[in-house]
């Protein structure tokens, strides 16, 4: 693999004018058909089969004025009985007036003929029906049925909106996604010690980033999408589209600081060694990213696929619009020699007293920490491993499900409507179930009595606070029931309520019906079980996959053994600190959680997923520098402290522009955005600082020579993948001379924006 990188990277290096061009076309021609001709996004995440979305199904198709958006007004009034007076159902009910008039709206229901009015009279609600669907409904419809409730709140009355038309749309590009995007430059300016090429990253980031994610907007208008996979694509395709130019940069300026290293073999060699951890790493990311199809539920593996389509991108563009702007970059790029460095080059590690004094030459505090890791490895590998355990505890009460409009900002309408109807009408009323009764086979003349008799049954059941009269459409042959629970959406009741009710379907199948329990709360549970289900299949899929990759990549056994156990020591520490933080509700109050809620259902598969290809970034970048110093000398002691020393500063770089980029979106409004973003920064920050710069070491280190040894016959069968290097030219380390200089696209020998 190195020297056919090699060679490509010559290549580019010869024709860098046109591979920036081709690029930059590339990202204009995508950005317009993602700018102008982009698809809906929706905010519904339905797994088809599930008994919830049969009922959905069902509805749209018998009873279509049922399945259709609905928005609830709610009205709020200061003192008992506020909305009881005749000055305050005057206002309501002119607002309702207005609202009936609005496109699309099917049908009003009034609070006081509805005896929708809490018992204080305090707070009422009215549904505003759409024909359309939630995900369909306008905004402009929105923004007018605000509009006519303007006669309730010059009466003085508090108005507030929820109900499903009224998902909040994920939106990124905030001050705090903005903050990430600056922490990592400031960290690539200290890392590479030139604002430069510092900015390079950024740069080529940016283009890679705007055709992934313009162009899954493009690909929204042809597959149904979640606006969490455009953030996803966003989020995952900059975090790693700024480590892999870095990897590559890095190493480029590593090898012009030395004297007489020519430029052209510099990059080229780059490309080749760093380059070639960027592929496998890359590819083990997009693989990871991919699998997540093999849990068959298509909004998860339409979000995999575009991540994975964008960290695609990111590894082209390491190899190709990297290479090519360092050339064009050219000899702005080298390191200016230190002063005194010349005297003391001859300093040997053995003999680098000196530069350990200094303590600012390149790699010394690595080769310190990895000779502190390696003077008592068995003491670092037990309070690594077993503080990492403490981490993930919380993980125990993991409980999955999807946000409610309580996880939304508290300022948000959405969020001010759930505590009003809370307040109002308890905390179940949030999490009113539906009942759809399938009576087609059901005698008509029998109908009625059978769902009385079922509606008597559901009133019953314990956790049951109401269950409202059953609405059919014209023939009768399918009929609705509302479930108010006792308990909230979120609650573990509930979703033992869920499954009591769906015991009462052989009661109605014994009259020939079929009962269905539906609605948000039973959607969330049914999801949440379903991703459940598929989590063993995709973690024993990473697993195995993580063992092929890596014994192909180290020749070894144990490194990739190694790996996975360290891997699964990241997601538990990063699942148990999310319990802790988002289902339990600590530091709410610094991280704006809205309330404490079960887990975001798909967010443990897409943590897998994620974690696991930028784990194996670490791994392999990390851990091929040490082989490639044990292929050279076999001193597998040595080669520890050496991989920390040479690769140690960018890793932990690297590390900390993922944290800081995805740290952003922490503080994203959305929940989901914000635990996603939450998880993933915490987990890359647990395994890039504790188990690959700390455990990994103290590993491989109590291993020796035995971390690099792979059976004769399983040597024999896997293939040979030059990642270190072995295989290319001997380096030219002659003069610089202006012909090297011309072809690299510049005679300039100055770097008047290195920083150092």
């Amino acid at each position: 693999m190195a020297s056919r990188l090699y060679a490509w990277a010559q290549w580019v290096v010869r024709h860098r004018g046109p591979v920036v061009g081709v690029w930059l076309l590339l990202l204009a021609v995508v950005g317009g058909l993602g700018a102008t001709l982009h698809g809906k996004l929706t905010n519904e995440y339905s797994i088809p089969g599930i008994e919830s979305q049969q009922a959905q199904d069902l509805l749209k198709r018998e009873l279509p004025q049922a399945s259709g958006g609905v928005v609830r007004v709610v009205f709020a009034a200061d003192g008992k009985g506020g909305l009881t007076g005749a000055e305050a159902q005057r206002a309501v009910r002119a607002g309702l007036k207005e609202a009936a008039g609005i496109s699309d709206v099917s049908k009003v229901s009034d609070p006081f003929e509805a005896r929708t009015v809490s018992r204080d009279g305090t707070v009422a609600y009215a549904d505003v029906g759409f024909s359309r669907t939630a995900e369909d409904v306008p905004q402009s419809a929105k923004d007018d049925l605000v509009d006519a409730m303007e006669p309730a709140r010059d009466a003085g009355l508090e108005v507030e909106y929820g109900g499903s038309a009224m998902s909040s749309q994920v939106e990124v590009g905030g001050p705090a996604e903005i903050v990430g995007v600056v922490v990592a430059f400031v960290v690539l300016a200290v890392t590479l010690g030139s604002l430069v090429a510092a900015g390079l990253p950024l740069a080529t980031a940016a283009v890679g980033v705007g055709i992934g994610v313009l162009g899954v907007q493009f690909v929204s208008r042809f597959v149904d999408m979640t606006g969490t996979a455009t953030v996803l694509a966003l989020m995952i395709g900059l975090a790693v589209g700024i480590d892999y130019a870095l990897f590559i940069i890095a190493r480029h300026r590593e090898q012009l600081a030395e004297p007489g290293a020519d430029l052209r073999d510099s990059i080229a060699r780059a490309v080749a060694t760093a380059g070639s951890a960027v592929v496998f790493a890359g590819a083990t990311v997009v693989v990871a990213l991919a699998a997540l199809s093999a849990t068959g539920i298509p909004f998860l593996t339409v979000m995999g696929l575009a991540a994975a389509g964008t960290v695609l991108l990111a590894v082209l563009v390491a190899l190709s619009l990297v290479p090519a702007a360092l050339a064009l970059l050219g000899e702005r790029l080298r390191p200016r020699a230190k002063k005194g460095r010349a005297g003391k080059a001859e300093e040997t590690e053995e003999t680098g007293k000196a530069g350990a004094k200094r303590g600012r030459e390149p790699g010394a505090w690595g080769l310190a920490w990895g000779r502190l890791i390696t003077r008592a490895p068995v003491v670092v590998l037990l309070v690594g491993v077993l503080g990492l355990l403490a981490v993930a505890l919380p993980a125990r009460e993991l409980r999955l499900g999807l946000p409610s409009n309580a996880s939304q900002p508290a300022e948000t309408t959405q969020h001010k409507s759930y505590d009003l109807l809370t307040k109002g009408f308890g905390p179940g009323f949030n999490a009113t179930l539906t009942a759809v009764v399938d009576a087609e086979d059901i005698p008509a003349a029998e109908r009625p009595d059978a769902l009385k008799a079922l509606r008597a049954t559901l009133a019953k059941e314990k956790g049951v606070a109401a269950v409202a009269a059953p609405v059919a459409n014209e023939d009768g042959s399918l009929a609705v029931i509302g479930i108010v629970p006792t308990t909230g959406p979120d609650d573990e009741a509930t979703t033992d309520l869920v499954h009591r009710l769906r015991d009462n379907a052989p009661s109605v199948g014994e009259a020939g019906g079929t009962l269905h329990i539906a609605g948000a709360t039973a959607a969330a549970i049914d999801v949440s079980a379903k991703l459940s289900g598929a989590l063993p299949l995709f973690i024993a899929i990473i697993v195995i996959l993580a063992l092929v990759l890596l014994a192909v990549a180290f020749r070894s056994l144990l490194v990739p053994l190694k790996a996975v156990l360290g891997f699964l020591l990241s997601i538990a520490a990063a699942l148990g600190a999310t319990v802790w933080v988002f289902q339990q509700g600590h530091l709410n109050g610094l991280l704006a959680v809205a309330a404490a809620a079960p887990v975001t259902a798909f967010l443990p598969v897409l943590l897998i997923g994620v974690l696991f290809g930028l784990a194996m970034d670490y791994e392999v970048f990390l851990v091929s520098r040490m082989r490639e110093h044990y292929e050279h000398t076999g001193d597998a002691a040595e080669a520890v402290t050496h991989g920390l020393a040479r690769s140690g500063r960018v890793v932990c770089a690297a590390a900390l522009i993922m944290v800081s980029v995805f740290g952003g979106f922490v503080f994203n409004h959305d929940p989901i955005i914000k635990s996603i973003g939450f998880a993933l920064a915490f987990g890359v920050a647990v395994d890039a600082f504790v188990v690959r710069m700390t455990i990994v070491p103290a590993v491989l280190a109590l291993l020796g020579r035995r971390a690099w040894s792979l059976p004769g016959r399983l040597d024999r069968v896997l293939p040979h993948i030059d990642i270190e290097g072995t295989g290319l030219p001997p380096r030219d380390t002659g003069a610089r001379t202006a012909e090297a200089a011309d072809a690299a696209g510049t005679t300039d020998t100055t770097d008047t924006a290195d920083t150092r």
